[in-house]
């Protein structure tokens, strides 16, 4: 398929994601459309009269193609088309995937391995503590973290992915070249070196909200599953995980304190059963371990034995992963595991028995051994 044809025959006013794969399948390439008569130009279904009219009067002067490809080369970007060999297979797949793909960064054959990691931008810290562990620890196991570039959930995504030296991929609901929010441009530049930047909208676009529930889909359509970590139950993330669903991808959820607004969302889609709850990546793992068979044969035995050889109960796991080498105050501890401070030290009291946890001074804990 000709590029500059594709990016023009996209510019022309009506014509959407869906009317152009309608009219790429009828006709046989983008510039026999361009000269096609209205008469059969309305044969295609969803083609009106009026549009096909627009589409038959319209004149290139080129302006619109070079502007395009300009901006793409002066950000080292690439456009891949449906029929690309390097558009994401994954993708391909759903019943809607955008014929035009504009990307920054590396694409590598490593991302049909993919978990999108999603969730509220107003996050508390104990979301935004899942959020980076779960993408560092998918991450360096060589999965690619996919998330949308977003204030909260999705930045902690991005940024647990690269501290690991993992790949993550950004989908944005902008131009490539525009970066949403403006405080995310140095993380954004990160991805770009490392990892990858996609949107099916052109250069240049801004960051209209129509453009989001659009670019979901992408984010749920190039993973094998999605991870909601906090959202409302009116939230972005849950759009993504409709979608994922609609695509027949797994969606799993990560459960919060049942008073917290920002996680109702996230204990609808487990009480209605439309979402897997874990609490661990080990969760994750079971529930993807076909498709993620060739990435995790030879995964190191010591990775697999990360989760301590002793019983533990929900609530003692949950503070187990949060704890690290570094001392952490009860008060952190209890406000990222969703627990009050008296229930997080029972629990804590728990795990010092099972010589797993020590209490160092100030009523902060390591992780022991």
């Amino acid at each position: 398929m000709d590029v500059r044809d594709l990016l023009e025959l996209s510019s022309i006013p009506g014509i959407g994601p869906a009317r152009l794969r309608a009219l790429l399948n009828y006709f046989a390439d983008p510039h026999s459309v361009l000269i096609a008569s209205p008469k059969d130009l309305v044969r295609v279904e969803g083609i009106s009269r009026t549009l096909a009219l627009a589409i038959a009067r319209h004149i290139s002067d080129g302006k619109f193609v070079d502007g395009q490809l300009s901006r793409l080369n002066r950000c080292n970007g690439t456009v891949l088309t449906l029929w690309d060999e390097a558009y994401p297979p994954l993708l391909k797949a759903i019943y809607d995937p955008p014929v035009l793909l504009f990307a920054r960064g590396i694409i590598r054959t490593q991302d049909a391995f993919a978990i999108a990691l999603v969730g509220t931008r107003k996050a508390s810290a104990y979301g935004l503590g899942v959020a980076e562990k779960f993408s560092r620890e998918l991450a360096s196991l060589g999965i690619t973290i996919v998330s949308g570039l977003a204030r909260g959930i999705d930045s902690a995504a991005h940024a647990g992915a690269l501290k690991s030296g993992g790949r993550t991929i950004a989908v944005l609901g902008s131009g490539v070249d525009v970066i949403y929010p403006p405080e995310n441009r140095k993380l954004a530049e990160r991805i770009a070196s490392d990892g990858l930047i996609l949107s099916e909208f052109p250069m240049g676009a801004k960051p209209e909200m129509g453009n989001f529930p659009r670019r979901n889909r992408i984010i749920s359509g190039v993973t094998l599953g999605t991870v909601i970590v906090e959202s409302a139950e009116e939230g972005g993330a849950m759009i993504t995980a409709r979608t994922a669903l609609d695509q027949d991808r797994e969606v799993f959820a990560v459960p919060g304190p049942i008073t917290e607004k920002r996680s109702s969302g996230v204990h609808r889609l487990i009480r209605d059963g439309r979402a897997k709850l874990v609490t661990s990546v080990d969760d994750i793992l079971a529930e993807l371990e076909v498709p993620l068979a060739p990435l995790l044969k030879d995964r190191p035995a010591q990775e697999m034995a990360a989760r301590p050889q002793v019983h533990l109960s929900l609530f003692e796991q949950k503070l187990y992963d949060l704890l690290t080498a570094e001392p952490i105050h009860i008060d952190a501890l209890a406000e990222r595991s969703g627990m009050t401070t008296s229930d997080a030290l029972v629990h804590l009291l728990g795990l010092e028995f099972k010589n797993l946890v020590r209490q160092l001074q100030g009523k902060t804990f390591v992780r022991e051994g």
